[in-house]
């Protein structure tokens, strides 16, 4: 039998943030109403993992395991980043 290791592409959000490709379910602009009520709702629930370094908020990446990460990059810069 031979064993296969499956490597996971990461992809960069920038300030030495990255997140791991296969793990990824959305990305969203971080402007809506019902994004905000999402990250309010991850916060409370200590699911929220901010990585913008203080920067403003412009996409949101949600994870399979229902994390919310915030990202300073454009959600199209991160599709482009695939």
């Amino acid at each position: 039998m031979s064993s296969k290791k499956k490597s996971s592409a990461l992809i960069r959000l920038g300030f030495d943030n990255v997140v791991c490709k296969d793990k990824i379910v959305a990305v969203v602009a971080a402007d809506a109403a019902p994004i905000k009520r999402l990250k309010d709702e991850a916060r409370q629930g200590g699911r929220l993992i901010d990585a913008t370094s203080g920067r403003r908020t412009r996409a949101v990446i949600i994870t399979e395991s229902n994390h919310v990460i915030l990202a300073s990059v454009q959600p199209e810069t991160i599709l482009q980043r695939f």
